[in-house]
């Protein structure tokens, strides 16, 4: 093993640039460009004897460019057997019924499906429940079963129905009692369940038992703050019922159409001439059905269900009926209940008929002629009872008229909502009324009238509902509508002046969060500052704040959305103490954070105004500064992103000795986080070079020192970081960085900083929750490092290639896995390396650093070191070569025998001699078990053939005369 020497081919590397280069020749062809296919018919024709054929796509004159898929399904309509069967999700039922068949609900009409969560969430209780329910007995079904039995004649059946519905509500109900809110929930869905299961057991009366059932539960108000939950848990119940019976209906409509004998269902935009007489006799039957309901909100209720059905009846039922049923409302007693009852038929009709508006202004003018009862002795008697308080009281009729003006302001015109809101002003003149309209009406319009709102709010009737609730929605409405321009100021001024005068911390900022916006749209920082002043006023007295964080967070939002100039959001001098406000540290990096991720996302350029830098600066302290060991790594990286992203976007231009004071004291200031770290290394390695760049590479005393000062603070900085592989990254671009600039000897110091850190690389990492070996990632930073040394000069004082032998010393070292080559393979790029050295001139240069080939000359003592590490490390390869000699190893020994061969034909002389005897060995060893890849050698061995044929190429051809090829059996 010891016989064998390394040596180095001699390389011209000018020449072969020229021999490998390219040949360029001109084309008007871009690889890139569309390709365009023009297909032409085949035909042959004969032309002076001679037939003369076109070529010709097969498949075009077959299909004549259709796609025969498309053509099978032209002809054949297939119908989804799903899309037929009954609605079932009970969440989905009433927003998804079919609007009716002229004109559909616009954009702007907020949908009942999005209302329904915030009601089930804001209107909850403690209180226990009761509720009313009824399911048949096995001894009920089987009376059933009899009856149905005996059945002779169509009036014996109806009889027989309307018995089974008197049977229902004549006793057979029972009553549970103390159920919790979510027990009741649950029975709701258990009705809603037990619905479903009826109606597919063709069990009609039985379903339509529970929609009535499920209807008299809206007349009992013993848990009165529960209602509106209720409304809309038990009103799900009905849309599903309504649509089961709608499809049922459209199912036995179903008619021939002329000339065809398979039967088709209704389309979607059918009239009532389509509906065969059958189908009609059912949907009279179930109108019958429930007209016979004895008690009125049950029979109201079922009938606005099943109000979509009259389609099949005639085409201008809609009004009628809907006119009817509002009349009706008329009789029940309770305000709370009549409310929403009227709420439910209007849901109903805007679905079914959203072209009819009659009955929905007779709903609400209605509701304003029993305002009265609200203050009746009955409804305090209730409260009394129930302990409760007016304000929370109406509160409850919020969700029934927003919807109920919400139908009344939808499509109409503004004369039409200035009628109702001077009708509304006329006869109840109501506080609770003029939130509903606010909530309603389009903000345009609101708007437009800013300062006759803030009059009538000024004006009207508090009577129990806060009237620091209107100030909020009118103010929701001036954010999304711009109010007359010759109104802005007043109006804000008039509004400031009632909102700050409010004591209850609670309703203070319930207005200042929302009309914080206004400012921001329509002023300067002034009346921005003045109000967040007002604030501070207001919620530092007695630690307010602190039960108003989310409202406070809201507010920072909203100035940041609309304020994106941070050298005036830094100037006013309350923005900062509003950010002090936050003492809740959790809450308060939140807050930064929010602050943070505005000024990185809305700051492209970079700035140096001291006021936005000192604030950042702040804010982003108060983010370092939470991190603690307790803080999870995904809450560290983004405190870090958001840190990096800042100092990104700080530039003092040319002072670039202000740019370094700069990243000293951020340093000092983020030193806990490794990402900011490593970011700050880099932005001071990126203005070394920017000054190499300004100087052009002629670096003067000052320049070179502010370089030097750059790389200690590099070398400074870089041990402080954990990330081991980090830091070899940044001690190797660090060390180039130096060399480019001249500064030799910090960048030998780098250079050996990482190579004294290598022994310390540990043999596993974790990456992303896993444990992987870090043998590949410590090989490929070897190769990199390597091919750097090329062109770092010897330091006289320390002998020559003292980088090199340094670095064996710690790969001879290292504790490397048993079934690993990564030893071997850095063996080999050093390998490479010196046959580089060997050269009189090295492939590649740094400007104004003269490398060792400048340095020795070629020296013969120069060259005999770099003879005898390369001679040390062709034997510790191919004493690894002999050990992996076992089963398990031959695959390995194969493939290092190939490697090292390709390497060797690349940077050493393979001419006759030592090296070609050793070449044909490995060839040889890369084969002898059949572990060899074939395809690998198959091509090496053509390139060296090619390389025979060249000039100066002789070596080649007899090398690849003496190596076999073994083919596999």
């Amino acid at each position: 093993m010891a016989a064998y020497q390394w040596v180095p081919r001699m390389r011209d590397y000018t020449s072969e640039k020229q021999q490998e280069a390219c040949v360029r020749e001109t084309t008007d062809y871009h690889p890139l460009k569309p390709m365009t296919v023009t297909v032409t018919e085949s035909k042959a024709k004969k032309t002076g004897g001679k037939a003369e054929t076109e070529f010709v796509d097969p498949l075009s004159s077959s299909l004549d460019g259709t796609d025969p898929l498309s053509m099978f399904a032209a002809e054949h309509v297939v119908t989804d057997p799903l899309s037929t069967a009954p609605k079932r999700d009970r969440a989905e039922s009433g927003s998804k019924a079919k609007p009716g068949k002229k004109s559909s609900l616009d954009e702007s009409f907020e949908p009942w499906s999005t209302k329904k969560a915030n009601i089930l969430s804001k209107y909850t209780t403690s209180e226990r429940l009761s509720i009313t329910t009824s399911f048949l007995s096995p001894s009920d079904r089987e009376k059933v079963a009899v009856k149905t039995q005996v059945q002779t004649t169509m009036t014996d059946k109806v009889k027989n129905r309307l018995e089974q519905l008197d049977d229902f509500e004549e006793g057979s109900v029972k009553e549970m009692l103390n159920l919790s809110q979510q027990d009741y929930v649950n029975r709701i869905e258990e009705l809603n369940q037990a619905l479903i299961s009826a109606w597919e057991q063709d069990q009609r009366v039985k379903a339509l038992k529970i929609a009535i059932q499920c209807s008299k539960l809206l007349v009992d108000i013993s848990v009165i703050q529960f209602y509106p939950s209720k409304f809309v848990l038990i009103t799900d119940i009905l849309d599903t019922f309504g649509n089961l019976v709608y499809e049922r209906i459209r199912q036995k409509s179903a008619y021939f159409p002329p000339g065809s004998k398979v039967p088709q269902m209704l389309p979607e935009d059918f009239t009532p001439d389509q509906v065969p007489d059958s189908a009609k006799e059912t949907c009279r039957n179930w109108f019958y059905k429930i007209a016979s309901i004895r008690e009125l909100i049950p029979r109201l209720y079922v009938e606005t269900a099943i109000l979509r059905c009259y389609s099949f009846l005639t085409s201008g039922e809609y009004s009628q009926a809907l006119l009817r049923l509002s009349n009706m409302m008329r009789g029940i007693g309770d305000p709370l209940v009549a409310v929403y009852a009227r709420t439910y038929l209007c849901r109903v009709g805007i679905l079914v008929a959203p072209e009819v508006h009659d009955h929905v202004a007779i709903n609400l003018y209605d509701f304003l002629a029993t305002y009265k009862q609200l203050q009746s002795d009955s409804v305090q008697n209730i409260l009394a009872v129930q302990q409760l308080e007016m304000a929370q009281y109406l509160h409850l009729y919020t969700p029934a008229l927003d919807w109920i003006l919400q139908c009344v302001a939808h499509r109409a015109s503004e004369d039409t909502m200035t009628e109702v809101l001077e009708h509304c002003k006329k006869q109840c003149n109501s506080a609770l009324l003029l939130n509903s309209i606010m909530s309603a009406f389009k903000p345009d319009y609101i708007a437009s009238r800013a300062l006759k709102f803030v009059d009538t709010i000024r004006d009207c009737e508090e009577a129990g509902f806060p009237k620091h609730e209107l100030y909020a929605s009118l103010g929701a409405n001036m954010v999304l509508a711009d109010p007359p321009e010759e109104q802005r100021l007043q109006t804000l001024n008039e509004v400031w002046k009632v909102v700050m005068k409010l004591k209850n911390p609670a309703n203070y900022i319930a207005c200042a969060e929302v009309w914080i916006e206004y400012p921001c749209k329509h002023f300067t920082k002034r009346e921005v500052n003045t109000i967040l002043g007002d604030i501070i006023k207001h919620m530092v007295p007695d630690r307010a704040f602190e039960d108003f964080y989310p409202q406070l967070q809201s507010i920072v939002t909203k100035v940041l959305s609309h304020m994106h100039d941070f050298a005036v959001l830094f100037s006013m001098d309350k923005f900062l103490p509003f950010i002090d406000m936050f003492q809740k540290e959790s809450v308060k990096v939140e807050v930064c954070k929010t602050v943070m991720e505005t000024f990185t996302r809305v700051q492209q350029d970079t700035t140096s105004d001291p006021v936005i830098m000192n604030a950042l600066m702040f804010i982003c302290k108060t983010m370092h500064d939470s991190v603690n060991a307790l803080t999870l790594e995904d809450e560290k990286r983004a405190i870090s992103n958001l840190i990096c992203g800042f100092i990104r976007r700080i530039s003092f231009g040319r002072d670039f000795e202000q740019q370094l004071s700069f990243y000293v004291e951020a340093r000092a200031t983020f030193s806990n986080l490794e990402p900011v770290l490593i970011e700050l290394v880099q932005r001071v390695n990126q203005l070394s070079m920017e000054t190499h760049k300004v100087v052009k590479g002629n670096h003067s005393r000052k320049t070179a020192a502010f370089v030097r000062a750059c790389a200690a603070y590099s070398f400074i900085t870089i041990p402080s970081i954990n990330n081991i592989f980090s830091q070899l990254n940044l001690y190797l671009v660090s060390g180039q960085v130096a060399l480019v600039n001249g500064a030799l000897t910090q960048g030998d110091a780098f250079l050996k900083a990482a190579i004294g850190l290598l022994p310390e690389v540990p043999r596993t990492i974790q990456v992303d929750g896993k444990v992987r070996s870090t043998e590949p990632l410590l090989a490929e930073y070897i190769n990199n490092f390597v091919s750097n040394l090329l062109v770092v000069p010897d330091n006289p004082d320390q002998g020559v290639l003292y980088l090199i032998r340094g670095l064996l010393n710690v790969l001879q070292n290292y504790t490397w896995e048993d079934n690993s080559d990564a030893k071997v393979r850095s063996y080999l790029s050093v390998t490479c390396l010196l046959s580089a050295m060997s050269q009189e001139n090295y492939l590649y240069h740094v400007n104004k650093v003269d490398s060792n080939d400048r340095l020795y000359g070629s020296d013969p003592k120069f060259l005999n070191e770099v003879q005898q590490i390369a001679n040390t490390l062709i034997t510790e390869i191919l004493e690894q070569l002999k050990h992996l000699q076992q089963q398990e190893a031959l695959r390995r020994q194969s493939a290092l025998a190939l490697e090292f061969f390709t390497k060797m034909v690349v940077h050493g002389d393979v001419g006759p001699g030592k090296m070609g005897s050793l070449a044909v060995n490995l060839w040889n060893l890369a084969q002898k078990h059949g572990y060899g890849d074939t395809k690998v050698m198959v091509r090496t061995l053509e390139h060296l053939k090619k390389r025979g044929t060249q000039q100066d190429g002789k070596e080649y051809a007899e090398l690849a005369a003496k190596l076999p090829l073994q083919s596999r059996t």
